[in-house]
């Protein structure tokens, strides 16, 4: 396949470049800055420029752009960007395809557990209802822009938890760990929805030669729960596990983003990856964080 990817400069889009060119296909890439390379191609989302031909010769399209959600504390300017810059791009890409002759066949487009909220005693599948918060709303209207794609485009909402790879969330974690000042954070009870790297690269190449649409789980097969991820990041760099961090802490720190990344428990199952045969190479977050550490050794 031609895949036309936005974000291929990220996290999840540099290992997803590395499989797509692994299993022999072609890869253009959207880059906000001068084209460096034959298959790159300048557009900017923020005023909606991008070449439509593109979208005549793209097989499929991935969307993984959008601020992080990482930088904390959330400013009432940052809350603005996180949802500008998603549904700048993603309605860009839209947009792009319902212009094309030709357009793509399939568009996935990023998404996050955020749409369920803060759902504790739930196992949440695909079918599982809105929640409430700022990160639900946020998605409710990025998988809206996805879904203005042409009717014939197949578009794949693909809901991404804790991504455990060398960036993203891991980026203050896995120091911390190695400092031993992990431990459990409001109890650590609540579930944390997470995923590796290798995994959620693979999901999305999954995607791609799929018959699925609409909303998707990529999260991994064996939910865990905060302190569960934490104790293998612990554990994995032979460092203690106890200090605890207390939910009043949280918020006073983190205000609202402490509040729906850190103590927000969701128990998400990726019902539909499964029954569409996909096998995931890390069934748990200690094989997660293995192949982190293994990588970064």
């Amino acid at each position: 396949m031609r895949v036309l990817v936005a974000g291929a400069s990220g996290l999840i889009g540099t290992e997803l470049v590395r499989q797509l060119d692994e299993a022999g296909h072609e890869v253009l890439r959207l880059v906000r800055r001068d084209p460096a390379a034959p298959n790159e191609f300048h557009w900017s989302p923020s005023t909606r420029m991008i070449d439509v031909a593109l979208m005549d010769r793209a097989d499929a399209v991935v969307n993984l752009s959008g601020a992080s959600l990482n930088r904390l504390p959330w400013t009432p300017a940052h809350k603005r960007r996180i949802l500008a810059s998603r549904l700048e791009a993603t309605g860009t890409l839209a947009d792009a395809m319902r212009q094309a002759a030709d357009p793509p066949s399939v568009f996935v487009s990023g998404s996050a557990v955020g749409y369920y909220g803060d759902r504790p005693g739930m196992t949440l599948t695909e079918q599982a209802t809105k929640g409430t918060g700022y990160l639900s709303d946020v998605v409710e209207a990025w998988e809206a822009a996805a879904h203005l794609a042409p009717e014939r485009t197949r578009v794949v909402t693909a809901r991404t938890g804790v991504v455990v790879g060398p960036g993203g969330a891991m980026t203050p974690l896995l120091p911390m760990a190695r400092l031993g000042l992990l431990g459990p954070i409001a109890g650590g009870g609540q579930h944390w929805p997470w995923v590796s790297l290798r995994d959620e690269a693979a999901a999305i190449v999954h995607l791609l030669g799929s018959e699925l649409s609409g909303p998707v789980n990529v999260v991994g097969p064996t939910p865990a729960t905060a302190a569960a991820v934490l104790r293998a990041l612990a554990a994995a760099v032979h460092r203690p596990y106890g200090l605890p961090l207390p939910e009043f802490a949280v918020k006073l720190g983190l205000g609202e983003a402490g509040n729906e990344l850190l103590l927000s428990d969701q128990r998400v199952v990726p019902e539909r990856l499964l029954a569409d045969g996909f096998v995931f190479a890390d069934r748990t977050v200690q094989d997660a964080v293995a192949r982190l550490l293994a990588r970064a050794a």
